[in-house]
């Protein structure tokens, strides 16, 4: 297990989680905040920033996401 680099599996799944509940609702303000400097704008730009912003945040973390729904791969099988 020392081989292998980058974060563990339950460092991810801890990460994953302060992400999901600290990092989130901060963006979400952020992303509304930004959403409402084109308030005067069509709906339609409006709704084309949302999605934009809706997606850019989960790239940065797709690796820390990627296989936390899944079993450990580092723990012992049970028998």
């Amino acid at each position: 297990m020392a081989d292998k680099p980058g974060l563990s599996y339950k460092a991810r799944r801890r990460w994953s989680m302060v992400v999901l509940l600290v990092g989130l609702p901060l963006y979400i303000i952020v992303a509304s905040t930004l959403g409402g400097l084109f308030g005067g704008q069509s709906v339609l730009l409006q709704l084309v920033v949302y999605i934009v912003l809706g997606i850019a945040w989960i790239l940065p973390f797709k690796s820390l996401f990627r296989g936390i729904g899944q079993a450990d791969p580092d723990a012992p099988p049970e028998e």
